[in-house]
């Protein structure tokens, strides 16, 4: 019968172990954002959600890496098949979240703005949220989430205050002050929007490496059944 490779036995290996690293660095730092309390007041409650979710995918890809690195070396059969299987299900889910993403886009963004505006006024809202907006608002140079410096309800921040208009950052005149137009959710979309290229390619690179754990893993799995 034949045997398994020893270069395909270790390069497994090798790869789950990057895989396991990854997932302690994302669970490490994620647990320290969560118990930090000066992380969360820089961060602001808002974001306990998205810290949350980073720690279970940290998680999950540190069982995965496990399941890997000890299917590999113990040549299990067992174990490379849940790393197949949970590897294929995070592959499937990310395609699934795509296609909904692009099939449900209008959807998406009504609820988007609906979220936006039941944050009106930004004037009653939280000083660490009030803060955290108060520096977007700075370094993109907007102001407010939806319609502008209205959305502040009379109490708008200096940083919303427009030196110079300009064509990428166009100013409008209240009560004898300049502001910036454009509305921080509007900065946010059309930095998205130009950088959508490096989003797809780190999707695409994450699907591919995905594609080569599971091709790494069923070919020893067949390996070892065969051996």
């Amino acid at each position: 019968m034949a045997g398994v490779s020893k270069c395909l036995k270790y390069s497994m290996f090798v790869f789950n172990f990057l895989f396991w690293v990854c997932g302690c660095i994302i669970l490490g730092i994620s647990i320290w954002l969560r118990v930090s309390k000066d992380a969360q007041k820089e961060l602001g409650d808002n974001m306990l959600p998205a810290i949350d979710l980073m720690i279970a995918v940290g998680a999950i890809i540190m069982v995965l890496g496990f399941f890997g690195c000890c299917g590999a070396i113990k040549e299990s059969k067992c174990l490379l098949l849940l790393f197949f299987i949970g590897l294929f299900l995070i592959l499937a889910l990310q395609v699934t979240a795509g296609i909904l993403g692009a099939v449900y886009k209008s959807k998406i963004e009504d609820e988007v703005n609906k979220t936006l505006n039941n944050l009106l006024p930004l004037s009653g809202q939280s000083n660490n949220f009030i803060a955290s907006l108060d520096a977007i608002q700075q370094e993109s140079k907007c102001c407010g989430i939806v319609d502008g410096y209205s959305d502040w309800s009379g109490s708008i921040p200096k940083s919303c205050i427009c030196t110079a208009s300009t064509e990428s950052h166009p100013c409008v005149t209240y009560q004898g002050k300049l502001y910036y137009k454009q509305s921080c959710a509007t900065a946010i979309s059309d930095l998205m929007k130009k950088n959508l290229i490096i989003i797809i390619g780190v999707a695409f690179g994450l699907a591919l490496i995905e594609l080569v754990g599971l091709g790494f893993s069923m070919t020893l799995y067949c390996q070892i059944k065969k051996k």
